[in-house]
């Protein structure tokens, strides 16, 4: 029998959910019969093709991180434009 509290209450109401709870669930693809996904439309992502970028770890001073994420979702690429049209205008030396 599971020790954990069931995720409806008497009335049928979700209770909050906590990180146990969470890290027990498993993604669709897991469970659910593949006639379901095709009717669902779950479809997987395959793997890429070519990386297009690189992950790396640069230091940022947070004032300039703050700045660059209030400009919404993109920002990543943003800079990675601008950083793209510095090096073509000769604004940063390559090797």
């Amino acid at each position: 029998m599971s020790k954990r509290a069931p995720l409806t209450d008497a009335d049928g109401e979700v209770r909050e959910l906590a990180a146990e709870d969470l890290a027990g669930f498993r993604p669709a693809q897991e469970v659910l019969p593949p006639a379901l996904q095709a009717t669902l439309g779950v479809r997987r992502r395959g793997p890429q093709k070519t990386p297009t970028k690189v992950v790396t770890t640069i230091r940022i001073d947070p004032d300039i991180l703050e700045a660059l994420k209030a400009t919404g979702p993109g920002w990543q690429t943003r800079v990675n434009d601008a950083l793209r049209a510095d090096i073509r205008a000769g604004r940063i030396k390559t090797a």
